[in-house]
């Protein structure tokens, strides 16, 4: 039976993008995704039965295309699939997204979801790296903003107890598969929740929330990690500094280098300091200790 090949070159950027416009959709077959020839990160692939979601694949991501985060959408009519030739891939010195080759290796295994944190984001590689450093066995830490729930599982696999939280139940649902997929549920715990006003501030793309339940900042964490806006990264600084114990670190992504000095005085007034950083183009990731 003949087969509909659909595949295009992307960023980094435009990974977990792509993986959630086709969620939308309601693609529920297997993206393969593969080193790209310079100068894009990646070429993608995925297949079709039939027709009948090609337009409203082609739509969801035209947007993409438009911005300059991928190629043009391709489509050809092929008899069987080609198979990926993707390899593990690697972040950090023991982070492998796939399968572990290696004694040390700790494999995280993420599917497709509508929520972000694929592994090939930017924001979500520096966020990880800098877990390989600050992260030991029996910490207490907060994952806020737990989109798909890698950076949860990474933590658990180090050792660390995790709460897991989000405002946005699908992120929940996909964090809970994430920690059932790898095997973690000892160590994390998963919750529709905002940390102290984060309840105010509403979905992060705008959406509805639901009832959220307010986790009260009370010295509750050895470590809070959040890969987030800086917007709401600034809002919320003061509960950031509530809820983390004294000696205690924060590891912050999910912005570019734009909003690194704002951010740091912030902190700085409330007593953190800038510990560590990475960064990757204009993405950044920081470590702050009280």
């Amino acid at each position: 039976m003949s087969l509909i090949e659909l595949s295009l070159d992307a960023t980094e950027e435009a990974i977990d993008w792509i993986r959630s416009l086709l969620a939308t959709v309601n693609y529920t077959g297997e993206l393969q995704i593969e080193k790209g020839e310079s100068p894009w990160a990646f070429h993608v692939r995925f297949y079709l039965s039939d027709r009948t979601k090609l337009n409203q694949i082609e739509q969801a991501l035209s947007s993409l295309y438009r911005t300059g985060m991928t190629t043009e959408l391709e489509t050809a009519i092929v008899e069987q699939k080609i198979e990926s030739t993707a390899e593990s891939y690697r972040i950090g010195n023991r982070f492998v997204i796939g399968s572990a080759n290696q004694t040390d290796d700790i494999a995280l295994n993420i599917q497709e979801s509508l929520a972000f944190g694929s592994g090939f984001h930017p924001a979500t590689i520096l966020s990880l790296r800098l877990i390989e450093r600050h992260v030991t066995p029996g910490l207490e830490v907060l994952d806020l903003g737990c989109g798909s729930g890698i950076l949860s599982v990474a933590i658990a696999k180090l050792g660390a107890k995790v709460l897991a939280i989000d405002n946005d139940a699908i992120a929940v649902e996909a964090t809970q598969t994430a920690v059932e997929q790898n095997t973690v549920q000892d160590l994390v715990t998963v919750q529709l929740a905002s940390l102290g006003k984060g309840s105010e501030l509403g979905h992060w793309m705008g959406g509805e929330t639901g009832e959220v339940s307010e986790i009260e900042p009370n010295e509750n964490f050895d470590l809070i990690v959040a890969n987030v806006f800086a917007r709401i990264l600034i809002r919320l600084s003061e509960d950031l500094r509530k809820a983390v114990r004294s000696p205690g670190r924060l590891i912050l992504a999910g912005f570019t280098i734009e909003y690194e000095e704002e951010l740091t005085e912030t902190l700085g007034a409330l007593g953190f300091e800038l510990c560590d950083r990475l960064q990757e183009g204009d993405w950044i990731a920081l470590a702050y200790q009280t």
